[in-house]
């Protein structure tokens, strides 16, 4: 299928690098658009040092910025087991009949049958297990997404080493979220406050949405040393037919689709996919995602991407990689931990554009 990486050896350990833990945010900014923002053209033009609220400036009249909307879920409990031992839960999914996939932490593993008594009341009961997942049922005094909104805990990322705080109910959402169902956030999202929204629309710049609730398995490492061998956890999203309509109405006037993250990006690259004709055009599509894309893979969904700083040796990083080249990912890397950026979840952003050869093959291909 048209995209799909070819017969290259990628090693785990080609996606190191080394960052100072000082760099590693563990709050977030006073306000959201006082990010910083690298901007990394294609390979030949410098790097430049920006901030986000210059996006207006960056992007043209009639571009398509593509957000996620999904929302956070408080997705994080604590508990105790029949034995006594203490018991975390992460919850991963929302499944009917107040029932969860979730991973637990714990010094022994819960065994089918047993019980967990909640701190925040009631138990969740252990249905099974599937690999590192568990299926708990949950006997609480309400529906489980209305409880968990008021018993649960929001799910900070484990490089932040402090426990949330009242602020983080809110930074730690973007502005746009709307669909309930993420364990983690759409980060790249985090950097828009209203009054940017507002002006990049007196700029002429279009708003699209699509849903990818973002899991857990988004902070898992990759354990494999052949980058091919690694299986990425399924996550659902929606997108709809609207938003298509928006990215083919885009193209046609000469506009630029731009994903606010790499969610949008896995989101638009499965539903391109999905269309049975083979063709690789973006069609709607509802439903789960595996994909994975790490350099051999050509994205042809997006005209550019913003988008965190991600970690060493992560599925994000790989992603980033084969959108605008490895070494060009790895030189602006090299360049923002110089310029002594911040990263990850509550970091700054860049906005790259793809391989020169891409964006050349692009343009041939909207031609």
């Amino acid at each position: 299928m048209r995209g799909l990486p070819g017969p290259i050896t990628l090693k785990k350990s080609d996606f190191h690098y080394e960052l100072p833990p000082e760099l590693i945010a563990q709050e977030p900014l006073a306000e959201r658009s006082a990010s910083r923002l690298l901007v990394v053209p294609p390979e030949g033009a410098p790097f430049a040092d920006r901030q986000v609220r210059d996006l207006p400036q960056l992007l043209r009249k009639g571009d398509l910025l593509v957000f996620n909307d999904t929302r956070v879920i408080p997705a994080r409990l604590f508990g105790q087991k029949e034995s006594g031992g203490r018991v975390e839960i992460l919850i991963e999914r929302l499944l009917p009949e107040n029932q969860a996939r979730a991973q637990i932490g714990a010094s022994k593993s819960p065994k089918p049958g047993g019980r967990i008594a909640l701190d925040a009341g009631g138990e969740a009961e252990v249905l099974g297990r599937d690999g590192e997942f568990y299926q708990l049922r949950f006997h609480v005094d309400d529906g489980l997404e209305s409880w968990l909104l008021k018993s649960g805990r929001l799910p900070l990322p484990p490089y932040i080493h402090r426990d949330p705080g009242i602020d983080d109910d809110e930074r730690y959402q973007t502005v746009f979220a709307r669909e309930l169902g993420a364990v983690a956030a759409p980060t790249a999202g985090l950097h828009f406050d209203d009054a940017l929204l507002q002006t990049l629309r007196e700029q002429g710049i279009e708003f699209g949405h699509v849903t990818l609730h973002v899991g857990a398995g988004t902070f898992q490492p990759v354990r494999v040393d052949d980058v091919r061998e690694h299986r990425m956890h399924s996550e659902w999203l929606n997108v709809g037919a609207a938003l298509v309509e928006q990215v083919r109405a885009t193209r046609a006037r000469g506009g630029r689709v731009i994903a606010v993250g790499t969610t949008v990006v896995r989101a638009l690259e499965s539903a391109s996919r999905s269309n049975e004709a083979g063709d690789g055009q973006l069609q709607p599509f509802a439903g789960e995602t595996q994909i994975f894309i790490f350099p051999g893979y050509r994205i042809r969904s997006v005209d550019a991407m913003l988008t965190n700083f991600h970690l060493p040796e992560s599925t994000l990083l790989m992603l980033v990689s084969a959108f605008a080249g490895k070494a060009r990912v790895f030189a602006a890397y090299a360049h923002a931990v110089r310029e002594r950026y911040r990263f990850f979840s509550y970091g700054d952003a860049m906005l790259l554009f793809p391989q020169a050869d891409d964006a050349a093959k692009g343009q041939s291909d909207a031609s």
